[in-house]
């Protein structure tokens, strides 16, 4: 018996729309100098400057303060340091890590204050965003010189430290991550810091960018690297790594701990730390991620809350942002008001079905926006202050925040969440668009899990 021919409209509704074409990462238009040369993956003053700042410190042979940040980028951009300094000279008994405590910053003044104990005479900072702010520590009876490297962004020369010289990868795209902007500037200075770091630059480099990167250039050639390290073994290094910093009882030193006893990837595989800290984010995330979104009255910004004590929220936006799609769709948000007492922590993506828009989705400039919308925008006591400089912090593609409460839900009033949801007006708008097979987000969470 021949089967017949579908009609149009069956042929219509079993046909999938197409996934948006995103252009490669490292196709990314780059920035040039007055000769033409690309700059990347910094400015060549500020690297230079660096490589200068390193070898100052080597030949001080003084207490030396490492602040790396909490994830795999920032923690292999501190080991990488690490390394470079002990390879040139430097003795390990005179280096030192601060790593900054749950839901805090390095401008704190508890943190200031630990940092200042240890006395260094030098202080690298690493991916821990730019924000102009007070000197790094205050001096005691030893003086401090500093050294900020970045890849957040940064609006102007000023958003740093005081007194601290810095090397920023912000306004060369395709931005590199820190830990690869680090690895660039020590390669350079002995041999030995390719050998003994490059597969430190391909995690941390994963862990922001996500490991169907490219390796092409202005990206370094990796190749003799992913022959002596499988992209398996550092992809479930990254996931391992990201993990202790992630749960409740925020295990970061425990991440740092392997992570600077480790020679390669492979040596933390088997590290039970991080195994059950990674079980642990496992099991939370899937507890959290089926929240349904609602959205914002003009169907751009979607919105999901959830109450969880470990830091759920970044991996939930992604996943979600990968997964949502309607024409107007361009951020997705994930709130969490279990994660610091009187706060609510947020993390937001671009969606990506807006990645290839024209002109590219701003999630700075988007939340700063919606605050400025705000009928107190013009007082000194405005939302916009009232939510501090935790507000809006991050990547143009991937920012967040943490803000009082009450702050956040008149954020979310100004963006009308929900709102054309419950009138029952023009739904399409905003609906969730889901593969109606075995692919839908409940099966694919519950598969990742």
């Amino acid at each position: 018996m021949k089967r017949s021919a579908p009609s149009p409209a069956e042929s219509s509704r079993s046909s999938k729309k197409p996934r948006p074409t995103i252009p490669e990462y490292h196709l990314t238009p780059s920035t040039r100098d007055a000769s033409g040369e690309i700059i990347w993956p910094a400015p060549k003053d500020q690297m230079e400057s660096a490589r200068q700042f390193i070898l100052e410190c080597v030949a001080a042979k003084k207490k030396t303060l490492i602040v790396p940040d909490k994830d795999a980028d920032g923690l292999t951009a501190g080991a990488i340091l690490q390394k470079t300094l002990i390879i040139l000279g430097l003795s390990p008994e005179l280096i030192s890590a601060h790593l900054v405590q749950k839901g805090s910053n390095i401008h704190v003044v508890s943190e200031r204050s630990a940092m200042a104990a240890h006395t260094p005479s030098y202080i690298f900072v690493l991916d821990q965003g730019s924000r102009k702010s007070e000197p790094v520590v205050d001096d005691g009876p030893v003086q401090h010189r500093a050294l900020i490297i970045d890849r957040h962004y940064a609006e102007t020369e000023d958003d740093f430290p005081a007194g601290s010289q810095h090397v920023t990868a912000c306004h060369s795209p395709p931005v590199a991550t820190s830990s690869l902007l680090t690895y660039l500037i020590c390669r350079e200075m002995h041999e030995d810091v390719e050998k003994q770091c490059d597969w430190l630059a391909i995690m941390g480099t994963h862990g922001d960018l996500g490991n169907t990167l490219k390796w092409e250039p202005p990206f370094p050639d990796m190749a003799a690297a992913f022959k002596k390290h499988t992209k398996r073994a550092i992809n479930d290094a990254v996931s391992l790594i990201n993990a202790p910093r992630r749960t409740s009882s925020y295990d970061v030193p425990g991440a740092w701990a392997a992570l600077i006893n480790a020679s390669s990837p492979s040596d933390l595989l088997n590290n039970r730390t991080l195994l059950a800290a990674r079980a642990e984010v496992n099991a939370e995330v899937e507890r959290c991620t089926h929240v349904p979104p609602k959205f914002s009255a003009d169907g751009k910004i979607a919105v999901l809350r959830i109450n969880s004590a470990a830091q759920v929220h970044p991996v939930i936006a992604t996943r979600w942002a990968g997964h949502l799609a309607s024409p107007k769709l361009e951020i997705v948000l994930v709130a969490n008001e279990g994660y610091l007492p009187g706060m609510v922590n947020f993390s937001c993506r671009v969606a990506r079905a807006a990645k290839a828009r024209d002109p590219p989705v701003n999630i700075i400039e988007t939340l700063k926006d919606v605050a400025s919308r705000a009928s107190d925008s013009e007082s000194e006591n405005s939302l916009r202050a009232r939510m501090g400089e935790s507000f809006a912090r991050g990547h143009k593609e991937a920012s967040g925040g943490i803000v009082p409460k009450a702050e956040f839900e008149e954020l979310m009033a100004i963006l009308e969440v929900g709102k054309k949801a419950e009138a029952g007006s023009k739904k399409k708008e905003a609906a969730v668009a889901v593969a109606k097979e075995s692919n839908t987000i409940t099966n694919y969470f519950s598969k990742k899990s």
